[in-house]
């Protein structure tokens, strides 16, 4: 991972990249999930490997260790490369999964899967739901509010000053410094600034002025790769803030959201309630579950800033005994058992009921 200034040649070294693998059984959630798949795992072996979003990676540790106490003999080997990373490496057939925060989009599913039969395509399943925490550290401040247009001046380097008007005008009691704002953002294609640019996109008006993308879209501040990097990049920062997965986000200050007229607090039932107030992408394959998020939702509570990532997989593996370790592994992954422990140790919101239902069929059907 590299952390860069903007318009400076220095770059810090961080830790690489990190694969997660099922056999390292003494991982966060070992043993706390027990067997709740549809299948009989006991009898699967082989090898999965997967790729993809950072966010999800306390999560795939969770789910990873779990998985072996069904299925002792799979191992599976996850690598936060990051949403984009991830979706490449699947389609080129170099993952056999991939963990998205992004839904694969339309261009994409034209295109080709190494992995998948001929005729055959890749399919969203919904995993992990997690709030994005618009995350800080400024000194002398502890408790912050802002909103979808003030956030978006911060970011696209619009509003400079920590005690601008903006900031002061939503945060009256608080004592702002006279200091410049060191924003931090993802340099890598990630899907969480996929879904923080919709959330501004949506809720900012001209203020953002850019499409959705995965693409960090402005030449500002400090850039990171994967939420570890972010999260990093943030330690050693001052008067700094950023988007961020919460569980990524430690022990950072966590910034109020404006939502509707009341100032709102990060929360992974906030979240959930997102998403369960948002529709299925109409078009799309009947087992593919790309959510189309609602994301001027105001109800009392919600927090529209919500990320949903993805497994990713064949509809049909040319290697259909491949195809019967992913299916094992994400009908685990769906599974209440691994919903709980994933919320637990990654502080997301476990799948709704309804939803898990119906991913557990869209899993089911894959072959």
């Amino acid at each position: 991972m590299n952390i860069k200034r903007i318009g400076t040649v220095a770059a810090i070294a961080i830790v690489g990249a990190v694969a997660l693998s099922s056999c390292a059984s003494n991982e966060a959630g070992a043993g706390s999930s027990s067997a709740a798949s549809n299948s009989d795992t006991s009898k699967l072996s082989g090898t999965l490997t997967g790729s993809g979003s950072s966010a999800q990676q306390t999560a795939q540790a969770t789910w990873t260790a779990g998985f072996q106490n069904v299925a002792s003999g799979v191992t599976v080997n996850y690598s936060p490369d990051g949403s984009g990373a991830g979706r490449k490496n699947f389609m080129s057939g170099a993952a056999d999964f991939a963990g998205s925060d992004a839904a694969l989009s339309d261009e994409e599913l034209s295109g080709t899967f190494a992995n998948c039969a001929a005729d055959s395509k890749a399919i969203d399943i919904p995993v992990y739901i997690s709030p994005i925490a618009i995350a800080y550290k400024v000194d002398g401040v502890k408790d912050l509010t802002l909103d979808a247009k003030t956030i978006a001046g911060i970011f696209s380097g619009k509003i400079t000053k920590w005690n601008a008007s903006e900031i002061k005008d939503l945060n009256k009691d608080a004592s702002l410094p006279d200091a410049n704002i060191t924003v931090v953002h993802r340099s890598d294609d990630s899907g969480t600034t996929q879904n923080f640019s919709e959330y501004v996109d949506a809720n900012a008006g001209d203020t953002w002025g850019k499409d959705p993308s995965q693409t960090f879209p402005f030449q500002i501040g400090d850039s990171a790769k994967g939420t570890s990097g972010v999260a990093s990049a943030m330690a050693s920062a001052s008067n700094a803030i950023t988007y961020i997965d919460d569980s990524g986000a430690g022990s950072l200050d966590k910034a109020k959201l404006m939502v509707g007229d009341k100032a709102t607090e990060l929360s992974a039932d906030g979240a959930a309630q997102v998403v369960a107030d948002s529709k299925v992408v109409s078009g799309r394959a009947d087992n593919d579950l790309a959510i189309d998020v609602n994301r001027t939702d105001t109800a009392d509570g919600a927090w529209p800033l919500v990320l949903v990532s993805y497994a990713i997989a064949c509809q049909e593996y040319k290697d259909s005994a491949k195809g019967e370790l992913v299916k094992g592994y994400l009908d685990y992954v769906v599974s209440k058992d691994a919903q709980d422990a994933a919320a637990k140790e990654a502080k997301s919101a476990a799948l709704s009921s309804d939803l898990m239902d119906k991913a557990a069929k869209a899993v089911a059907s894959i072959k």
